[in-house]
């Protein structure tokens, strides 16, 4: 488990691609190696990674299959390229941010940039369905860091945006100021959002299944957007 405080920003040293398999040595800021063992996981941008090697003081290898490099960027990275890294939370650690299990439930893009004093915003354009579990004020994690959601607008089809705001500690200790727009994230959703939306959705489906149909003519004669799928 992961608490979505970002410990620091890792550098990618090298990069050996197999058939089905990539291995990285990542490069670590002072001190992020410290008692780390083989076995151990660490976070990468979120994604939840084991260590095969240690390199020295500085230095890890990881292996990365060929499932997550089809879900996520890191089939993308190039040496000298810069991820957020977080080492798993021990027994009795503070969680600053939320529970977080490394693994990523879809990719989002950046869609806007806003930069008011002191501030940096980012938009984040979501596919359908995912922006079912997103909602102003709660917990959402992007690239491994735990942040809040400020504002969220879902569309009649599922998709949607939302937006966080970054203070400039946030800046220094993450790489979303490396982003641009178009730029793609990681997502990894609050799992007791996901369980409530998804318990209250079933429970819904079960008792309304057969007027469903007739709910949607309804909301379509009258040119509702409602989401009842």
């Amino acid at each position: 488990m992961f608490t979505g405080i970002v410990q620091g920003i890792a550098q990618v040293a090298e990069i050996q691609d197999r058939e089905g398999l990539r291995s990285f040595t990542l490069d670590f800021p002072d001190g992020f190696c410290k008692d780390l063992e083989i076995g151990a996981s660490v976070a990468c941008d979120g994604v939840c990674l084991t260590v095969t090697a240690l390199k020295g003081d500085h230095q890890a290898d990881f292996d990365v299959m060929l499932q997550s490099l089809n879900l996520t960027t890191l089939g993308q990275l190039d040496r000298g390229g810069r991820i957020n890294v977080e080492r798993a939370a021990k027994d009795g650690a503070e969680i600053g941010g939320h529970p977080l299990s490394g693994h990523v439930d879809f990719m989002a893009r950046v869609g806007e940039i806003r930069q008011p004093a002191n501030n940096h915003v980012i938009r984040i354009d979501v596919p359908a369905p995912w922006m079912r579990y997103i909602f102003p004020k709660g917990y959402i994690a992007v690239n491994g860091a735990s942040l809040t959601v400020a504002e969220a607008e879902r569309r009649p089809d599922g998709s949607g945006w939302f937006e966080v705001w970054l203070i400039p500690e946030t800046l220094r200790m993450t790489t979303f100021g490396d982003k641009g727009v178009g730029a793609p994230l990681h997502i990894e959703i609050e799992r007791q959002t996901q369980v409530m939306v998804d318990t209250i959705r079933d429970s819904v489906a079960e008792k309304l299944g057969a007027l469903m149909p007739a709910l949607r003519a309804f909301a379509q004669e009258r040119g509702l957007d409602v989401a009842l799928d």
